[in-house]
């Protein structure tokens, strides 16, 4: 028997508002706004949370004598179509060297690794 459930996937960040807006542009939802914490509902029940963290430092991928922290696992259908679209929503590219996997590694503005993996 489980002891509890999750509730929410929160990432610290420098503007909650932004990285939601990046979030929501990427998995659907509308952003929840209260100023230094932003909630964002995904379609299907899941949900994001963003809060603020004025000294936030994005982890370093990848790196010997670092550790990301975590990471989400995005599933697509079309790997080339789902990173035009999130490269228009400002992510950046941390992992180019192999095309053939079925995975593709990103950061999110604020510097958090994702991954976009073929369904």
């Amino acid at each position: 028997m489980a002891l509890a459930r999750l509730g929410v996937v929160v990432l610290d960040c420098p503007d909650p508002s932004a990285l939601a807006g990046f979030y929501a542009g990427l998995l659907g939802g509308t952003p929840d706004d209260n100023g230094e914490w932003v909630d964002l509902r995904l379609p299907g029940g899941q949900a994001l949370a963003f809060q603020a963290a004025p000294g936030f430092v994005p982890p370093n991928w990848p790196a010997p004598d670092g550790s990301q922290q975590f990471h989400l696992d995005l599933v697509v259908d079309d790997l080339d179509t789902a990173e035009k679209g999130v490269l228009e929503l400002g992510a950046r590219p941390l992992d180019t060297a192999d095309r053939s996997r079925t995975w593709r590694v990103y950061a999110d503005p604020a510097g958090h690794p994702f991954c976009l993996c073929l369904s």
